[in-house]
């Protein structure tokens, strides 16, 4: 809170416009491919694996334009970002029902994964990290807890939008809702740093810094040093991570990507649009659980356990196969889903701090990139390959998170960024 006990630190209202931002960026994108690639699918030119190779596109398209969108949002107002972001966005998903060869597949793919890019999680976690120090896990959790809202609100919604208008008028209607879903709470609501309102990080009384008001860039880098780049992909920790998301994101997102397929093995059309939104529930509940904890144990011991959960929960649903399991394993992937989005950039602002944390997390998030640009693709091959059943494919997910977790373990013990600072003068 700020000195006037009466006025609520205006970090929380970043927050708040955080999760309303990505609520939409997620529900109608990182939640949705799994519409959009049986929509497609059930066209004459594309089949699940041609339309799962285009969901590998938009996450790698998105991991390589995060490079930019670091710097960006390093030196300008984030704001300006997530503009251009949301519109290329919501172009590329409006144009989805018009491709009709998979070259134009993937250049909207390229385009909307661009889109995503700007518009979501990188300047999001930028914003979060300079506004917090103290609360950051739990400030964290709850923005990101829009991650999992759009696939509970916006999920089922694009599921009966597209059963009842079809997809080429459903698209249209959902790219319309991403831009008036972003663009406004960003400008009303987002501010590019304290600095820039005049206050301290974590609304503290005293003043540390000048009154240079331009960015709050520098600001941020005089109250918490943190690591530089170069320091941080010296040291292991920095590679074992980065590695270990790799396959972790690979899969989840190949698990999440394929989770309405493997629902309608075993359910009604309606029963799906409610299986659905397990995941995101879960990941609701698991993140904001996550968020206290994490306050209050190891988070180099909590995300291991996260990662457990993970590799178990896709070993129950590529074994089970019946109503119960299915059930059971989606909540909790979901739990594991919503912790794992949310430990990356906070492992990331605890080990390396504030000051390059954008060019860090940029390049972490675009090594993780490959695993969720690969995950879709491969699982659909691995369907495709197996006489089109699930069991396989969620088998070949399992083993991606176990082996993400050997490597994140080869990192060795997370160090502060403090200590890291110390060390490096000495």
């Amino acid at each position: 809170m700020s000195a006037d006990d009466d006025k609520l630190y205006y970090g929380w209202k970043i927050v708040g416009a955080i999760l309303v931002q990505l609520t939409f960026t997620s529900g109608l994108s990182f939640y949705n491919h799994a519409i959009y690639l049986n929509a497609l699918a059930e066209q004459p030119a594309f089949d699940v694996q041609s339309a799962s190779t285009a969901v590998s596109i938009f996450f790698l398209s998105g991991g390589i334009t995060g490079l930019f969108v670091a710097r960006w949002v390093q030196n300008y107002d984030p704001r300006i970002c997530i503009t251009g972001g949301a519109l290329l966005a919501s172009l590329s998903l409006s144009s989805l029902p018009l491709v009709s060869a998979l070259w134009q597949l993937i250049v909207v793919y390229i385009f909307f994964g661009a889109g995503f890019a700007a518009s979501a999680l990188l300047p999001a976690t930028t914003l979060i990290t300079r506004w917090f120090r103290r609360r950051r896990a739990m400030a964290l959790s709850i923005a990101s807890t829009g991650l999992s809202l759009g696939g509970v609100v916006l999920t089922p919604l694009s599921v009966l939008l597209v059963d009842r208008f079809g997809f080429g008028m459903a698209a249209p209607m959902l790219g319309l809702m991403f831009v008036l879903g972003v663009i406004p709470v960003a400008w009303i609501w987002l501010r590019p740093s304290p600095a820039s309102m005049g206050l301290q990080i974590d609304g503290d009384e005293a003043p540390v810094v000048d009154q240079n008001e331009a960015s709050g860039t520098n600001q941020q880098k005089v109250q918490e040093p943190g690591i530089t780049f170069s320091m941080a992909i010296r040291g292991k920790y920095f590679w074992g991570m980065s590695l270990g998301y790799i396959f972790l994101m690979m899969a989840q997102v190949g698990g999440i990507a394929h989770q309405y397929g493997l629902a309608r093995e075993q359910l009604s059309d309606a029963q799906t649009a409610v299986a659905v939104a397990i995941v995101p529930v879960a990941s609701i509940v698991g993140r904001l659980i996550g968020g206290w904890l994490v306050e209050r144990v190891s988070i180099q011991a909590f995300a291991i356990a996260m990662m457990i959960l993970q590799a178990s929960s896709l070993s129950m649903l590529a074994g089970g196969f019946n109503i119960v399991t299915l059930c059971i394993g989606l909540f909790m992937f979901g739990a594991s889903v919503g912790n794992l989005l949310m430990l990356q950039p906070l492992i990331l602002a605890e080990a390396f701090g504030v000051r390059d944390y954008p060019r860090i997390f940029s390049v972490s998030n675009l090594m993780s990139s490959l695993g969720t640009s690969i995950g879709p693709a491969l699982l659909g091959f691995a369907y495709s390959s197996s006489g089109n059943f699930y069991a396989a494919p969620y088998a070949v997910a399992a083993g991606a998170g176990a082996l993400g977790l050997a490597l994140f373990l080869s990192g060795g013990k997370l160090e502060h960024a403090s200590s890291l600072a110390s060390t490096n003068e000495n």
